[in-house]
């Protein structure tokens, strides 16, 4: 087990320059962050000057990447083009943000799985019917319209919530945004656990347990549901940098100053440094994420072994 954790952390060293990059080159050929910077009304040749000095975009592209990855490694991700450190967008960014991530993954895997192991086990039933219908309602519907719609009806017409989050976003207030933001895959986990239950639900080792006269909730537990949820946990596991970095349209809607806020700003007024090195931390979490699913199959099935 050991030597595969040092092997995947070798592995993704070059995952991580290649994405970072990528992220770079895309980020500087968007357009002119000087010309956002002054806006409307141009800067003078002089200013712009010294202004691309002052954030080094005087440099070729290549020496700008290297620049900027030797300053990632002390911690340093740069300043904003309005003189705050990026670190400091993220100091208090990110807080609001995981703790978002946390409510709607927690939406998945609670009423998700509940659901799929339900449907799952009476696949066919009204139930199961009703299920599938309501999930692919949700799955079609665009997130903006289903986050509207909750904040009109629960926040403004009946004042169950407040329509906007607080500036600290408690994990209380995040209850009907951390639903909105996991409104689609919490539909997806609970269709693929569906999948899963009703195909292992007839395999021979099911059926064997059955054969010995376990008792049922004991064979769903402990046989059939933790085999099942290898692909389940796969897609949360993945889901959880998706849900991180695209909550730019739930933070906007419920007034949320996370990252998906600080992402929208910094591509709005071509603020590279920010854009780059809120990414960056995303491309991290994608990775250590991966890494810890990787590390949880073993758990769930134990012939799955790691040399």
């Amino acid at each position: 087990m050991g030597r595969y954790v040092v092997r995947r952390l070798l592995q993704m060293i070059p995952v991580f320059i290649g994405a970072t990059l990528l992220i770079f080159l895309m980020v500087n050929v968007m357009g002119d962050p000087i010309a956002g910077l002054c806006g409307e009304r141009q800067c003078d040749p002089a200013t712009a000057a010294r202004l691309r000095h002052e954030f080094g975009l005087d440099k070729p592209v290549w020496q700008q990447y290297l620049t900027y990855m030797g300053n990632v490694f002390t911690g340093d991700f740069g300043t904003a083009f309005n003189g705050q450190p990026v670190t400091g967008l993220m100091a208090s960014a990110f807080p609001v943000t995981i703790r978002l991530t946390i409510v709607a993954i927690l939406f998945e895997i609670v009423i998700g799985i509940t659901l799929g192991v339900i449907t799952g086990l009476r696949r066919g039933h009204p139930v199961d019917t009703s299920v599938l219908l309501v999930t692919l309602v949700v799955i079609s519907v665009p997130t903006f319209v289903t986050g509207l719609l909750l904040q009109l009806l629960l926040g403004v017409e009946w004042g169950w919530i407040k329509p906007s989050v607080s500036p600290e976003a408690a994990f209380g207030e995040l209850i009907v945004p951390g639903l909105v933001l996991a409104s689609v895959s919490l539909a997806y986990v609970t269709r693929l656990t569906r999948t899963s239950i009703a195909e292992n639900k007839r395999a021979d080792y099911v059926r064997t347990a059955i054969a010995k006269g376990l008792p049922r909730h004991r064979v769903v537990t402990r046989h059939l549901l933790r085999n099942s949820l290898i692909p389940v946990v796969t897609f949360i596991g993945t889901d959880i940098g998706a849900l991180m970095g695209g909550a730019i349209v739930t933070e906007r809607i419920f007034n949320i100053h996370g990252v998906g806020y600080q992402l929208y700003q910094g591509i709005l007024r071509q603020n590279t440094q920010t854009v780059v090195g809120f990414v960056t931390v995303l491309v991290l979490v994608f990775l250590v994420a991966n890494l810890l699913v990787d590390l949880l199959y073993a758990v769930l099935d134990p012939r799955i072994r790691y040399a």
